[in-house]
């Protein structure tokens, strides 16, 4: 039986700063026209492995790009200099670049649509849609301290960081068998010491002030049920961009993305080709 593994087609480049990352391209288009691409970004503690049940919804349509972010999955540890949000920024862009795509459509979860976002603020230009998947205008104004995660992981471990606050992402009792401890041990594979630098980080990456600056037709997917954000601190989105679809998932907590994939993924799918 073929190795689980082996469905992964990892491939890396190597960025203008020299960090290797990583990406998995999914193309299942009709080779003699020229496909649209579609970058996903995944959330913090993810990778590219996280948008899994996505791809069978939006390849037939699309070239799919799924970035590991910097740190995270199988991309390299960013040195004391190389962790930015400016450099999660580059990276997609310098992602595109080595693909080939001039224009593209971007989307994000959670942390990753901060990213997007900031991809369409400073790079209008370039992104034909994006899809802002429980992604506010930063994270520091929401209802956690996401400082205190620093510590209680160093003082748990990650795996047992995020056994005891799986409710605040995932709805438990909705969710396939095995699909908790699956979520928990690919997210643990991020190691400590990235996420000791990326959350902190993560904390000063606004983007609030720069939201009405997206003029690209924009999807932005709150969950309705969010421990970590209020359902106002989402709306700000569609409050702020003028060109903005909001809906609510109601009832489900923060990881949208990966407690109802093929909803998602519909969802974005059904947006790009209505603002194509």
């Amino acid at each position: 039986m073929m190795n689980h593994e082996m469905r992964w087609a990892m491939q890396k480049f190597k960025t203008s700063d020299g960090l290797d990352i990583a990406y998995v391209i999914d193309d299942y288009t009709d080779p003699w026209r020229r496909a649209e691409t579609v970058i996903l970004v995944h959330a913090a503690m993810g990778s590219s492995k996280r948008f899994y049940a996505w791809v069978p919804h939006l390849a037939r349509d699309f070239r799919v790009a799924r970035i590991d972010m910097r740190g995270h999955g199988a991309s390299g540890i960013p040195g004391p200099h190389q962790l930015t949000p400016q450099r999660l920024v580059q990276d997609v862009i310098e992602l595109a670049d080595h693909i080939g795509a001039q224009c593209f459509h971007v989307a994000g979860s959670s942390a990753g649509s901060i990213v997007a976002e900031k991809v369409a603020i400073d790079f209008p230009e370039r992104v034909l849609t994006l899809g802002a998947f429980a992604g506010t205008g930063g994270i520091k104004h929401g209802l956690q301290d996401q400082t205190t995660w620093v510590q209680k992981i160093g003082e748990k471990g990650l795996a047992a960081f995020l056994r005891d606050t799986i409710a605040d992402r995932i709805d438990v009792k909705h969710v396939g068998a095995g699909f908790v401890d699956w979520f928990i041990a690919e997210s643990a594979r991020t190691p400590v010491e990235v996420l000791e630098r990326f959350v902190p980080m993560m904390r000063g990456f606004e983007v609030l002030g720069d939201l009405h600056r997206i003029s690209c037709p924009t999807l932005a997917v709150a969950p309705g049920a969010d421990p970590i954000h209020t359902i106002d601190q989402y709306r700000v989105l569609k409050e702020r961009i003028s060109k903005c679809e909001f809906i609510v998932y109601e009832g489900l907590p923060h990881n949208i993305t990966d407690a109802v994939p093929d909803r998602c993924a519909e969802d974005l799918k059904r947006f790009i080709l209505k603002n194509r």
